[in-house]
């Protein structure tokens, strides 16, 4: 195992310099914040601290949210970034036409259109601003295009615009609503402006507006052509080395279950409510994305009921994000809690306390945070600070206000306690599941942690700079860590149920969290092509995203493993499903997070497709389709476990699965990826504000594409709530089948109570 170790530490040591290096970088180059911006005439037109302000005025109503801002967010509303900079061209070049030419610009032969078109690109790609002073000087045309943007999103956000899902009131202080066009002004200039003795934009000439000569860079051109050629020979590498393995023979599996000597202890026990919040989490969830996607057909309520007065989609889509990342990630910490004494066969003194105190904080959290992002968005917080520790964050699945997040973090750290402390007996012993153990405490240990990277940013931190730190959260602690630790869980899993040996289940998931983490903690980098980042992050995004695909190529050998396994003995049936979810997870892999990942990866297909629709085809099947499977199936697994003498019906559990399945195919294919595609069509011809604006997004077309939701959704849900009903049915007895008279299989099994 040592040079496994060695390749093991050595990636991670190495990735991890490469993001702190890229961190200094974008802390050094992050688009500069003007303490006051001036005209060329004299006039002050935003004073100082007023773009900061703004920032926290937009974070407090949702933030993400609210439509997006470099292609970050939510997609009914527009881009304001995108929006703000093409309405202040338009105007601009309206203005000039009118007054050198007596008539509107669209009314300007081609010629006349260009000359403008390049005074315009000259004038907006100049970098005017004054390090020495802070501030930056805008002509006095542009100025007066500013007052116009003003005018029209003051009223956007006081009056509301349902083919937004914004209510009226979403902002209305003049105050407020003045520092909130001075952010979006901000976010408009670094996207369109050059940086010091550079020929791209703060954000690599994104948004797509030929208007003022924001096209693609070569840079993204080139290294997306190296991205491919690095997949394509990680694939060849990959099907090179994986062919020069010699398999070794599968273990014989045992005659009954391991699992029926092993009575479960009362800490194991008392993870199984963990597991009814998770299924009520779920059905929850659905009903907020319902919700939240009928917004986009009906901005202002829910079939005629005026919904967005007490629930607009601000918050309808917080929680469905939030609760979504909050029951995937309960189900892998009850699985971590369970997986404790049943790798020792050791009960701490105190642990059910332990588990039940952090299930209590947990809730607590939960609640809590729900209710204070709703006074946040509903302006129920005052003026003060309480928005940013008791509100929202405004920062997509890191919404939680600061006080949420530490108790988060506190909660995370009292878990790991709990799970080392009943593995501690079984890491103390030189054994062949030592090594699975250490990455198992490494993992458990980077979950708690890597949560931290929520508190990176504050209350007045640059917008790149925090967006750094929120995708160390999403795409490491989420996508990077969480994956590590439930590889080890299944594979420690089917250890424990004899079907794998030890050591190869200790090569196997050291080896293939090795591969996972060599592209995907450096292929963070690909959140951040246009977020304010300089072009290195543009260069290592592209060629590590690419080759985090590499090993998902492979996923169809673990998918028909698990298929094997699961067929090795009669007994092994009692674990169908649970196994069955694993297998999902693998074809979810492959077609989520691989097919779908890679069409959005690469840089110039994310210049057009950033904040599009087709962002979504990959979080619903790379969020819900791997994570959220594999937390079923854990859950599945642990309540399996539990009561392993006794059979269950298998009906609806069966049914769920299915229909779960194919719903969320159905729900991408039907609707939501020809949405995108539509989309980003329509961002190459005209222009990315375009694709995002009512103008385009209103149509009879894409209402009825989005209509045809309806399809996959209803599917998707009821296989939920039948989810639900058997997870249900396992605490009142329900889904249990009979026992024959006599029968002793069930002598350690718990109670339904329990």
């Amino acid at each position: 195992m040592r040079r496994y170790w060695l390749a093991f530490t050595v990636v991670v040591g190495v990735s991890f310099a490469v993001l702190g290096w890229i961190g200094i970088r974008v802390y050094q180059e992050a688009p500069p914040l003007p303490d006051r911006v001036v005209t060329s005439d004299g006039r002050q037109l935003i004073a100082s601290g007023e773009i900061s302000r703004g920032q926290n005025v937009w974070q407090a109503m949702g933030g993400m949210q609210v439509g997006s801002v470099w292609g970050h967010g939510s997609y009914v509303a527009p881009d304001w970034s995108a929006d703000w900079l093409h309405r202040e061209a338009m105007f601009m070049l309206d203005q000039w036409a009118r007054e050198r030419h007596g008539r509107s610009y669209e009314s300007l032969a081609t010629p006349e259109q260009a000359s403008l078109r390049a005074e315009l690109a000259a004038e907006l790609r100049a970098n005017t601003f004054d390090a020495a002073t802070r501030t930056l000087t805008i002509s006095p045309s542009r100025a007066r295009a500013y007052a116009a943007n003003a005018e029209h999103y003051s009223d956007v956000f006081a009056r509301g615009r349902p083919e937004y899902a914004i209510p009226a009131g979403a902002q209305s202080g003049e105050r407020e609503l003045a520092a909130l066009n001075a952010f979006f002004f901000w976010t408009a200039w670094a996207s369109t402006t050059l940086r010091p003795e550079d020929t791209v934009t703060y954000t690599n000439n994104w948004p797509h507006e030929p208007l003022v000569g924001n096209t693609v860079t070569g840079d993204a051109l080139v290294w997306t052509g190296v991205s491919i050629i690095l997949l394509l020979a990680g694939i060849g590498a990959m099907a090179w080395w994986h062919s020069s393995q010699e398999p070794e023979p599968a273990p014989r599996p045992p005659g009954n279950d391991p699992l029926l000597s092993a009575p479960a202890t009362p800490s194991q026990r008392a993870t199984v409510k963990y597991f009814w919040v998770v299924s009520a989490l779920i059905l929850v969830q659905i009903l907020l994305g319902v919700v939240t996607a009928h917004y986009g057909v009906e901005g202002s309520g829910f079939y005629g009921m005026p919904l967005d007065q007490v629930l607009p989609y601000s918050l309808t889509r917080t929680w469905h994000t939030q609760l979504g990342v909050l029951w995937i990630a309960t189900a892998w910490l009850a699985a971590g809690l369970y997986i404790g004494p049943a790798i020792s066969g050791h009960e701490p003194r105190y642990q059910r306390l332990g588990v039940n105190v952090l299930f209590g904080a947990l809730l607590a959290i939960v609640v809590g945070s729900i209710a204070g992002q709703w006074l946040s968005v509903m302006h129920r917080l005052g003026h003060g600070d309480a928005w940013f520790y008791f509100g929202h964050s405004g920062y997509e699945y890191i919404d939680l206000g600061r006080a949420f997040q530490l108790a988060l973090l506190a909660g995370l750290f009292f878990w790991l306690w709990l799970v080392v402390r009943a593995i501690l007996p079984a890491l103390r012993k030189p054994s062949e599941q030592r090594p699975i153990l250490v990455l198992f405490s490494l993992s458990a240990l980077a979950i708690a942690g890597f949560y931290g990277a929520a508190l990176g940013y504050g209350k007045h931190t640059n917008l790149a700079i925090a967006e750094y730190w929120r995708w160390w959260v999403v795409h490491l602690w989420v996508e990077g860590f969480f994956e590590v630790f439930a590889t080890v869980v299944i594979a420690f899993l089917f250890a424990r149920l004899g079907l794998v040996r030890l050591p190869t289940a200790s090569r196997s998931v050291l080896l293939s969290a090795t591969i996972f983490l060599s592209g995907g903690i450096i292929g963070t980098l690909h959140h951040l092509y246009f977020s304010g980042t300089p072009t290195a992050v543009l260069a290592l995004g592209a060629v590590f995203s690419a080759l985090e695909v590499v090993p998902l190529m492979f996923v169809g050998f673990e998918a028909w493993e698990n298929l094997r396994l699961s067929r090795g003995a009669s007994w092994i049936r009692n674990y169908r499903w649970p196994i069955y979810c694993f297998v999902a997870v693998a074809f979810w892999n492959m077609v989520g997070a691989g097919l779908f990942g890679f069409m959005i990866n690469p840089p110039v297909a994310l210049y057009f497709m950033q904040g599009l629709n087709t962002t979504p085809v990959h979080g619903h099947t790379a969020l819900f389709g791997v994570y959220g499977m594999l937390g079923i199936g854990l859950m599945l697994f642990c309540l399996r476990a539990l009561r392993p003498g006794d059979a269950w019906r298998e009906g609806w559990v069966a049914a769920a699965f299915w229909m779960i399945n194919v719903g969320l195919m159905l729900m991408v294919l039907l609707s939501v990826l020809p949405v995108g595609l539509l989309q980003t069509y329509a961002s190459v011809e005209v222009g990315y504000w375009y694709a995002r604006s009512a103008e385009f997004l209103q149509t009879g077309l894409m209402d009825t594409l989005r209509w045809l939701r309806v399809v996959g959704d209803t599917i998707f849900a009821i296989g939920a709530v039948l989810l639900v009903l058997f997870v249900g049915g396992l605490a009142t007895g329900s889904s249990y089948r009979p026992r024959a008279m006599g029968d002793a299989r069930g002598q350690h099994a718990t109670s339904p109570a329990e």
